[in-house]
């Protein structure tokens, strides 16, 4: 007498073969489409500056933003694009479709990755801006917290004022413009360069009243903290003096209070 379970065997193994055919071939018919790397159908029939596949911009901003890109390249002869994308990418296509060359820089938005923007620079940028500039620009206009707050058309679009400013103005070392965030940070180095020049400079004798020589030994600490994180990034940046008088207003604030600090706390003492 057969045993019903052998004569099932031969089915299921049968059925378990053309289901893994059908996957097969489904994922050899589906795949190149979702995650193809070179496709030119999705660039556009007409010669346009920005070609917006992630809608990152309103129509408004896209017709004003390819106006003022051929302005520009007319003015300037350097080439700026923008090419925003999502889960559809037209991929190295892009680079015959625009013409790229060693005089043009291609601004690449892309949400899914940890940083928004991406820039692919021709070499003649690089004698106007070096590469610090682009990583401070992309992490300055990218980062996911502005881009949280202002949105993906304002970190397009602040980029790219950077990048036409410091062209127009024949090359920039730094990203131009002191955000509130980077202001903050020099104030606070220069509070810290302060008071560790006030800590210094405390007298260490009864007939000293300020101790120049600690002070110059201590001055590659403070000075490092002052100038060159408090008042560089600013005056590099940014032409308004309110921003470098706060940060000089801190550090002889900081420097005050540290080196005051000894006769407060005898004072205090003295009335306890």
């Amino acid at each position: 007498m057969s045993n019903p379970a052998e004569k099932t065997y031969p089915v299921r193994v049968l059925f378990s073969v053309l289901a893994g055919l059908l996957i097969t071939v489904l994922s050899w018919s589906i795949a190149p489409v979702a995650q193809a790397y070179d496709n030119p159908d999705l660039l556009p029939n007409y010669q346009t500056p920005v070609i917006d596949l992630a809608d990152s911009l309103t129509t408004t901003q896209q017709e004003t933003l390819e106006q003022d890109l051929a302005t520009f390249e007319a003015e300037t002869g350097w080439k700026l694009r923008v090419l925003t994308q999502y889960d559809r990418t037209p991929g190295r296509a892009v680079k015959e479709f625009w013409g790229l060359d060693d005089h043009s820089v291609m601004l690449v938005a892309d949400p899914r990755g940890g940083n928004l923007l991406n820039f692919s620079v021709g070499d003649d940028l690089f004698n106007l801006m070096p590469r610090t500039f682009w990583i401070e620009l992309q992490t300055r206009y990218g980062n996911q917290f502005f881009v949280r707050e202002n949105g993906e058309d304002a970190s397009i679009l602040g980029a790219l004022d950077s990048i036409k400013t410091c062209i127009r103005q024949g090359g920039c070392q730094v990203v131009p413009g002191l955000p509130k965030e980077q202001w903050i940070l020099t104030l606070i180095t220069s509070l810290i360069g302060g008071v560790v020049f006030g800590f210094a400079a405390q007298p260490r004798g009864s007939k000293q009243g300020f101790s120049w020589q600690w002070a110059l030994i201590f001055s590659p600490l403070w000075g490092i903290l002052f100038i060159a994180f408090g008042i560089g990034p600013v005056v590099t940046r940014t032409s308004d003096w309110l921003p470098l008088f706060r940060n000089i207003a801190g550090f002889m604030l900081g420097a005050l209070v540290a080196y005051l600090s000894p006769m407060l706390n005898a004072s205090s003492a003295s009335e306890t």
